[in-house]
């Protein structure tokens, strides 16, 4: 009988890629274990080396460029990294399971999410195909599938994000392995579907004993599922431990910023710290004083009736076709948008908040009129831009502008970054010539953080977070007064996010910028915003104060949202 209290344990891996650049070292002789029937919470930063450190217990890192160049991965007292390929081949998504980042790169497209789950039982389980088929039925059903017999047969386009990840789950664990390795499960879904797939990963651990490898760059939501956790940076670990002993006494000053940076429900800081602050370039620690946490946005929190409304909206609606009749009239409709009436006043931030489905993104694009209302007003400083033609709105769209979620799919990958924020200057005549235009990109560009040498760079080159300070650039570049953010951080790292949080801020600040800020994340909407609007099913169930939102949710939905927040960040 083996008494190692072990799993798997892993001895000095290191891991280097091949670039152009050089040797890139992605692992750095880390060592770690995994107990039996316990979950650790592997995080970091994109970049630090923990994706590369499952895909290397998984034995697929791709060589060349990839190279596992030392270490031992101990799994069942074997070194996986020597076993033949034949004998990984019976561990790999039987004895130990993984569940990808992103599961519409992960499923395929062409077969129906029965034929995949079952695919996983007949190699592993060698199960007949109807009872392959009749075990995913059961799977389905044990990750929360709604009518889990009929939906075996939908396509993986044919369900939410949610529910995707919930097929990949039931895949993961459909032969019962001993360890689940979870790469981002919950990045960039909405805070209770986050919820909730935290507690079917949580109860199905249980259920089968597994032990668990929880990968994140979100200590927050550790905070709620992991015993124990290690905390990398550039492919080193920088601390590991209990986490208890990790969230009550971090030691290293990476980890601190970590936790610091995450905007949480009991702070109401005036700017958010950054990992920079705690630890400079080289590792060392430095000096930070907390207590700055404690500041309040007094100047943000009041109620300002003096300023000027910016946006009105009035009974604005939006119903998207569904269902044609039988001589080819709609018959029902989607009320994407429905019967809305917000005011935003000038230089304040309204924060719209909801779940994916609730409208708020079709609501700021209608008000942008990059979707046209069916019904109702929309009012820009008293203007009734829904009346406008197309030139006189090309016009106003200079006052307007909107930063998207996906900063790589905003930007022309053949576009130079300096083309691409020269172009809506060109377009609104900004600028007298290419060369005055050129300035002002690299001014904007400084403005953003970033260097007026890099205007010559493709987006390939940058990473998310500098995407989205140039498409930030870009949105400045016609001198806007009024910007939406839609969900303009909700993909980035939470150290990335407390940057880009504060740049928005003093960008408000020194511009007199006013902003509509669409999130589904409450903990950052309640630091940026000085008023909420909580959108459920296309209308707005609740619209008050920041502060008020928070300490006294009056809907049951806007509470739903709150309590759904990772304790680990509140």
């Amino acid at each position: 009988m083996n008494s190692n209290p072990n799993l798997i344990e892993i001895e000095n891996l290191a891991v280097e890629f091949k670039t152009d650049e050089g040797l890139v070292h992605a692992a750095k002789n880390i060592s770690f274990s995994i107990p039996k029937g316990k979950t650790v919470g592997l995080v970091g930063e994109s970049g630090s080396g923990k994706s590369i450190t499952s895909l290397a217990i998984m034995r697929l890192i791709a060589s060349p460029p990839g190279k596992i160049t030392n270490g031992k991965i101990l799994f069942d007292q074997k070194n996986l990294l020597t076993l033949p390929e034949a004998e990984m081949r019976k561990v790999r998504g039987n004895r130990i399971s993984m569940i990808f980042q992103e599961p519409m790169t992960s499923l395929n497209p062409v077969f129906t999410v029965g034929d995949q789950i079952s695919e996983t039982l007949i190699l592993h389980q060698k199960l007949s195909k109807k009872a392959a088929w009749e075990k995913s039925i059961d799977l389905l059903n044990q990750v929360g599938i709604p009518k889990p017999a009929e939906r075996i047969k939908s396509y993986p386009h044919e369900m939410s994000g949610g529910q995707r990840q919930r097929v990949m789950i039931a895949m993961a664990i459909a032969c019962e392995p001993e360890l689940l390795i979870a790469d981002e499960p919950t990045t960039a879904l909405d805070v209770t579907i986050q919820k909730q797939i935290l507690e079917l990963l949580a109860n199905l651990k249980e259920k089968y004993k597994m032990s668990m490898l929880f990968i994140t760059h979100d200590l927050g939501v550790i905070g709620d599922i992991a015993d124990e956790v290690v905390v990398m940076y550039k492919g080193n670990i920088v601390e590991k431990g209990p986490a208890t002993n990790i969230f009550s006494k971090p030691q290293h000053p990476y980890t601190k910023g970590l936790l610091a940076c995450r905007p949480s429900l009991d702070r109401n800081p005036n700017r958010l710290p950054v990992v920079s602050d705690f630890m400079s370039e080289d590792g060392k620690e430095k000096p930070y004083d907390m207590s700055q946490l404690k500041q309040k946005k007094t100047n943000r929190v009041s109620s300002d009736e003096q300023n000027p409304v910016v946006l009105e909206i009035k009974n604005l609606k939006k119903y998207f076709p569904l269902k044609k009749g039988f001589l080819g009239g709609t018959q029902s409709y989607v009320k994407a948008v429905d019967d809305v009436t917000l005011k935003v006043r000038r230089g304040r931030t309204l924060g719209l908040v909801g779940e994916s489905g609730c409208g708020k993104t079709t609501l700021g694009r209608t008000i942008l009129r990059l979707v046209e209302p069916s019904e109702g007003s929309i009012l820009y400083n008293g203007t009734n831009i829904t009346s406008l033609d197309r030139e006189s709105m090309r016009g106003m769209r200079r006052k307007m502008q909107i930063i998207f979620q996906d900063p790589y799919a905003s930007l022309n990958p053949r576009m130079t970054i300096g083309a691409a924020i020269a172009e809506p200057m060109y377009i609104h005549n900004i600028g007298k010539n290419k060369k005055e235009r050129s300035d002002i990109a690299a001014s904007l560009m400084k403005k953003v953080g970033l260097e007026a040498s890099m205007l010559n760079r493709y987006p390939h080159e940058f990473s998310g977070g500098q995407r989205q300070r140039v498409c930030i650039a870009r949105a400045l570049a016609v001198r806007p007064e009024f910007i939406i953010c839609d969900e303009s951080v909700s993909a980035l790292d939470v150290s990335i996010q407390a940057q880009i949080l504060n740049l928005l801020f003093d960008l408000q600040d020194e511009f007199n910028l006013t902003y509509v800020f669409i999130s589904h994340d409450l903990a950052v909407v309640k630091f940026i915003s000085d008023d909420i609007a909580v959108m459920y099913n296309g209308k707005v169930v609740e619209y008050n104060d920041a502060i008020s939102i928070y300490e006294n949710p009056q809907h049951d939905y806007t509470k739903k949202l709150l309590s759904a927040i990772p304790k680990g960040i509140s």
